[in-house]
């Protein structure tokens, strides 16, 4: 889906790589694959980067080192409803499968669970951030209103109400999103607002921010490569709301 010569950049080490690989357990036992990018002491903020449909750890390799040069530590991670982007093929999809487990969307949201969980208890020992990207923004969405005391912070890339086919209510990420106590922000594809508008109407926080571009966009949180020549306004974005949290 995307280019050979992007792809080889990413492998070749053209973005800095500064990461450790680790792994641990998912509530069922499932064993989790995440990329830790620390370079800040614990006490700086700390982001967990969930990927989307279809895809790995790998959606970060460019996006985490420019979160480190602005001051936070990054840990993306392999959720077992995935895949392969960027030459990382999901490591947490393959436990998954081995284990007989289900890898749909929603049999990833342990797997959220366990890596916030996991990110307190090892590396944060400052704010904790929740960031997701299509079907794991609206996971991180609807966590962040079932436990709103887990992060101080959370980003959607692209949300939506994914889960009716799993036996999920129409507005299931709504719901969580109206108990959102946490600063909020969601942004997407310019065509996608329709998809998470009355999502992001139901968060009840004052500290909520959205951005639509004023071109096509992109879908998911790879609206922040650089290969996207509208990915500075995505970031622009970002930083302001991740300022304003500080």
């Amino acid at each position: 889906m995307y280019s050979l010569a992007y792809s080889l950049m990413v492998l070749l080490g053209s973005f800095q790589q500064n990461f450790e690989t680790i792994t641990y357990p998912s509530e069922d036992g499932v064993t989790i694959t995440a990329n830790v990018y620390m370079p800040h002491p614990k006490t700086a903020p700390f982001i967990v980067l969930f990927h989307q449909a279809n895809w790995s750890r790998g959606e970060y390799l460019e996006i985490a080192p420019k979160l480190n040069q602005l001051g936070y530590n990054c840990m993306a991670v392999d959720l077992r409803s995935g895949g392969q982007v960027n030459g990382v093929k999901n490591q947490t999809k393959i436990a998954a499968r081995e284990s007989m487990k289900q890898t749909n969307y929603m049999d990833a949201y342990e797997d959220i669970d366990a890596s916030m969980k996991y990110a307190k208890k090892y590396f944060a020992e400052g704010p904790l951030i929740l960031w997701g990207s299509s079907y794991s923004s609206a996971l991180a969405l609807r966590y962040a209103g079932d436990h709103p005391a887990a992060q101080d912070a959370v980003l959607a890339f692209s949300p939506g109400e994914y889960f009716k086919s799993q036996g999920k209510t129409g507005n299931f990420i709504q719901e969580g999103a109206s108990k959102i106590s946490v600063p909020a922000f969601i942004t997407s594809a310019k065509g996608e607002k329709g998809s998470w508008w009355k999502i992001y109407q139901a968060i009840p926080v004052e500290n909520k921010q959205y951005y639509l571009p004023s071109t096509a966009g992109n879908h998911g949180s790879k609206a922040l490569w650089s290969k996207f020549g509208d990915s500075i306004k995505y970031w622009d974005a970002v930083k302001k709301f991740l300022n304003s949290i500080k």
